[in-house]
């Protein structure tokens, strides 16, 4: 099959993590997958792009459209792409009710079919046909190893335990003032606080291992691809409960869910410090595999072709 993937090229490495796995995954399945990156950032820019596709398009020929995001789902469906399949995330759902509106526009009139990453996201976006397929991980990349060398990697002290508040914090829906307030309640000596600021998506799979435990006190999240990712990793979790993280974590040994409380939140982190087990959270989701989800997604396709 071939297939366009469409989605912004902003990020440090010139396209999501995400989305370049997932079109890697469809690619190892024996199809043809290729990128068209949105470079530019506001209106202008995704206007502007919105031509620069339309000519691309006149010079290329796909079975299926794939546009990642919603901004760059409605600049392939005003650049006449057809037939177009959008996954939707977090961020087009629960951050802007504008977009909400947008989204059911460009469905009527752009849109085959839409993924979404959790049944919360469906019940969000009010459209009951989205099909619900999350991101999958590479289980061949994200995979328990030795502590040691993770920390080689990472730099960090061997002699302390870590906390590892995996996202940016300069990302207000991340809500790290939370996670902040929660470390700060903790009081523990020889415990450190580490956030993830331009890291290779390579090396994610070191600072995972190298964590002790893994915080997310996110405001919202659609189906957060870094707890997934932890759990391949056998990580200590602690995690407010948003999106579908009930759902995904389950009842993984070694893994807390919380409420917006930095007192339970930091409970819940000495709980996870304390565990001794080995944790088993990469077996709650060997059904989130990125093999599993590339025949959902391909199925998706035969569907809308």
């Amino acid at each position: 099959m071939n297939i366009l993937f469409i989605s912004s090229g902003n990020t440090k490495s010139g396209i999501s993590p995400i989305v370049f796995n997932q079109g890697n995954s469809l690619m190892e399945m024996g199809h043809h997958v290729s990128f068209f990156t949105i470079k530019e950032k506001g209106l202008k820019g995704y206007v502007k792009y919105i031509f620069i596709l339309r000519k691309f398009l006149k010079n290329h020929s796909y079975e299926i459209i794939h546009a990642h995001y919603s901004l760059s789902a409605i600049v392939a469906g005003l650049a006449g792409g057809k037939p177009i399949v959008v996954s939707l995330m977090g961020s087009d759902i629960k951050a802007s009710p504008l977009l909400k509106y947008l989204i059911k526009i460009c469905k009527l009139f752009f849109w085959k079919r839409i993924i979404v990453k959790s049944s919360d996201m469906r019940i969000s976006c009010g459209i009951e046909s989205a099909a619900v397929i999350p991101n999958g991980v590479d289980f061949s990349k994200f995979k328990q190893f030795s502590k040691k060398e993770s920390l080689e990697i990472t730099h960090w002290n061997p002699n302390k335990k870590h906390i590892l508040f995996a996202a940016n914090p300069k990302r207000k829906e991340k809500n790290f003032p939370l996670a902040k307030s929660a470390f700060q309640e903790l009081n523990a000596e020889n415990t450190e606080l580490h956030t993830l600021v331009d890291i290779p998506n390579h090396k994610m799979p070191a600072y995972f291992n190298a964590a002790d435990v893994i915080i997310l006190t996110s405001l919202w999240e659609g189906s957060p691809n870094v707890i997934k990712e932890a759990l391949a990793c056998n990580c200590k979790i602690v995690a407010v409960n948003v999106g579908d993280i009930k759902e995904i974590i389950g009842n993984a040994s070694g893994c807390f869910i919380t409420g917006f409380n930095k007192t339970e939140i930091a409970d819940c982190i000495k709980k996870a410090l304390a565990y001794t087990e080995k944790p088993d959270g990469r077996t709650h989701i060997s059904h989130l595999s990125s093999d599993v989800i590339a025949k959902k997604i391909t199925n998706l396709y035969k569907e809308v072709l």
